[in-house]
């Protein structure tokens, strides 16, 4: 029997590759993403040749939906100014965090999720869960968020919604006592707060809808497997130049400790006769 062409041979075992990395990724990646972690491996491999070895094999990321809104207000809430204006970049950590809660189903009833979201890495850098959607579940995400990272007074904007939890005087409180000051969008637009929306819409598709959990512990085991096991440490994201949260951290860290101290020369006196 012939042996096999050398292309076909060479798509044989990119392809065995590919499904290796498709397998690490719990099967959510899709070609951007699997021909950005060949190209980071050392396989020089074109988009297209990948997309069409993953289309003949059958192998397929997941597709996000649009998620559900949980917004509710309380109409006597003084509300915070909108600091953002949809501009959701941020000059280093810290400086910027995204806030929000959604609903994750279980066989025993509801349980809350509320996130915090740092704009510059894109690291989800607190979260927290409870059987109620309340201000004690986004302050104590709040808490987990700064006793995580340092955080230093006047310098970072909390951003959220107008829900009744972001409005309440505990979490309010809590802000002006770490001298963070507080952001809101507008009432009922999810682009005001879309990187916390699009974070919803990552959790969901990768993780929530694609098994279902009976207990809400199997909810939270889940959610750290995800968060903490593989979103911030291993999922590669193409705004972050195909890097993870945490590595691309690392990299501005690494890079503002190796960076040369800028020298200001002194003007040169003018003579004057």
């Amino acid at each position: 029997m012939a042996e096999p062409c050398e292309r076909k041979r060479h798509d044989a075992e990119l392809t065995e590759h590919i499904r290796r990395i498709h397998a690490d990724s719990d099967e959510t990646y899709g070609s951007p993403r699997v021909h950005a972690v060949l190209r980071r491996e050392g396989t020089r491999v074109g988009r297209k040749r990948v997309e069409r070895l993953m289309r003949q094999a059958g192998i397929q990321g997941v597709s996000p939906r649009r998620p559900r809104s949980f917004t509710r207000r309380d109409p006597a809430a003084d509300l915070a100014p909108d600091l953002v204006q949809r501009d959701f970049t941020a000059v280093a950590p810290n400086r910027l965090w995204v806030a929000d809660i959604s609903l994750i189903p279980t066989g025993e009833g509801p349980w809350w999720l509320a996130t915090i979201r740092d704009a510059f890495s894109r690291r989800i850098v607190g979260w927290h869960t409870s059987e109620r959607a309340d201000a004690d579940l986004v302050l104590t995400a709040l808490e987990y968020a700064l006793h995580g990272r340092p955080v230093e007074p006047g310098q970072l904007v909390h951003h959220s919604d107008h829900g009744c939890q972001y409005t309440s005087i505990k979490l309010t409180t809590r802000l002006l006592k770490a001298g963070i000051e507080p952001s809101m969008g507008s009432v009922g637009d999810s682009f005001d707060n879309a990187l916390a929306e699009n974070f919803w819409s990552v959790l969901k598709t990768e993780c929530v809808r694609r098994t279902t959990f009976e207990t809400r512990t199997d909810a939270d085991l889940a959610l750290f497997a995800y968060i903490d096991g593989w979103y911030n440490t291993r999922r590669i994201q193409k705004r972050l130049g195909w890097l993870s949260p945490d590595e691309y951290e690392a990299k501005f860290y690494a890079d503002q400790a190796t960076a040369e101290p800028v020298t200001v020369e002194p003007p040169t006196p003018v003579l004057t006769r």
